[in-house]
């Protein structure tokens, strides 16, 4: 690998100049990331690769909330604790952007059609409704939903303004079908099922969907994250002790031990920052175009003949996803250790 303009002492940078890189980046698409960070670590992983992505702007991260009493983090503002978390991964990076990071809303739509006011619902108009960009706006979703809903309940129009790329909801019935003793209610839509319903709905956003048996594809082994990550400096054994206490944990309740991890939150990277050079899309994963369904109370899917159409992804291109994180990561920590 090329030599790396050796680092500053503190190793401080920001998102529009990358110093590793040694030279500037044009990026083709802004992404709004969305996702419960007090959760499951996977959404660091995606946070950390995403950031490493010169190809995309990152205009907010958004801190959202877990479903009451999830065994990730049961407090009674995993919000909070969200923005916690992103502050300490941007501090660890040395990313001075922290003006990026905005709070959601600590609780689930409070009913049918009522927004859950937040910072990051004024945040995410603002965003969408701007007059001054010309690049595809994304919103990069890894949790529930209920931000981006309470932003469409507010303002109705951003809906053309952005593609939703969502890490989840269940599998559809002609496709895949559900893991043994699958969850009643996919995870990520139990955080805020009404919220699902809003941004499903008639008049929600274009979606580009990775469903829970895809996002289960993004498996990797405990001894390639020990090689290729938790070896790769300070952030890489970070985020490798990250999901080990998950492991631990597991073993600690008799679910485990794994061999394996599903880091299902990076899709939102490869869907977005690593489409292709000539007629721009992510040409290497496939899904099955489809009008969008509703989503019931109980989570389930209902058809709607002539709907606007969605992607519902039923592969993903994991080597070259993986891949692209850990020489990235390898690259970052290489100039935050001044190895250049």
């Amino acid at each position: 690998m090329d030599s790396l303009p050796p680092a500053p002492s503190d190793a401080r940078w920001t998102l529009d100049a990358p110093p590793w890189l040694g030279r500037t980046s044009t990026p083709r698409a802004r992404v709004i990331i969305d996702n419960d960070f007090s959760g499951d670590p996977d959404d660091l992983y995606q946070l950390v690769h995403h950031l490493l992505s010169p190809s995309v702007e990152i205009r907010l991260v958004v801190a959202s909330h877990l479903a009451p009493n999830d065994p990730f983090d049961d407090a009674p503002d995993t919000a909070a604790n969200a923005e916690a978390v992103v502050r300490g991964v941007f501090s660890r990076m040395g990313l001075e952007s922290t003006g990026i990071i905005v709070r959601g809303a600590s609780a689930a739509l409070p009913g049918p059609g009522r927004p859950a006011d937040s910072v990051a619902a004024r945040a995410i108009i603002a965003e969408a409704m701007r007059e001054d960009a010309d690049t595809p706006l994304y919103y990069a979703a890894g949790g529930g939903l209920t931000d981006l809903a309470t932003a469409l309940l507010l303002e109705p129009r951003i809906a053309t303004r952005l593609t939703l790329i969502w890490i989840g909801g269940p599998e559809h019935a002609d496709l895949a079908f559900p893991p043994p003793a699958a969850m009643p209610i996919e995870y990520n839509l139990l955080i805020d099922v009404e919220a699902g319903r809003v941004v499903m709905g008639p008049l929600g956003p274009t979606i580009w969907q990775v469903p829970r048996d895809v996002y289960r594809q993004c498996l990797v082994s405990d001894v390639e994250l020990r090689a290729r990550v938790r070896a790769t400096g300070a952030l890489g054994a970070y985020l490798y002790d990250e999901v080990q206490l998950v492991h631990d944990r597991a073993i600690s309740e008799r679910r485990g031990p794994a061999e394996t991890y599903a880091l299902g939150d990076s899709p939102l990277v490869l869907l977005t920052a690593l489409q292709s050079l000539f007629e721009a899309d992510p040409s290497s994963s496939r899904y099955s175009l489809r009008p969008t369904p509703e989503l019931t109370a109980e989570g389930a899917y209902r058809p709607v003949a002539g709907a606007r159409p969605m992607r519902v992804y039923t592969r993903v291109d994991v080597r070259l996803m993986f891949e692209d994180f850990y020489l990235k990561l390898r690259e970052f920590s290489r100039w935050q250790e001044g190895q250049g």
